[in-house]
């Protein structure tokens, strides 16, 4: 029982040798290739959506610090606002 695939002929066994290294060879070197390739484009895309999110929040806090600029008292202390009596519980008997 022959377990192996020989050609029978030492020059096909060794060009099958030959062909089949210099296959396993090329797919490493592209696989490689293709392994910089997506990791540069999800470098970029991180870069991208962390560029995003700062300044979103650069953004976000400037407006914040601009409203509490605006809610705060005038330097005379009047408070302005309205009010509505609900009920009348002062008792005058």
């Amino acid at each position: 029982m022959n377990s192996g695939l020989s050609a029978g002929n030492p020059i096909a066994n060794i060009l099958v040798i030959v062909v089949g290294a210099l296959a396993i060879g090329a797919s490493i070197v592209l696989g490689f290739f293709a392994f910089v390739v997506l990791g540069s484009i999800v470098l970029v895309l991180a870069a991208v959506i962390g560029l995003r999110v700062w300044w979103f929040n650069r953004k976000l806090r400037s407006q914040m610090k601009s409203n509490t600029a605006q809610d705060k008292p005038s330097p005379g202390g009047v408070i302005e606002g309205e009010y509505r009596i609900v009920a009348d519980d002062r008792g005058d008997e």
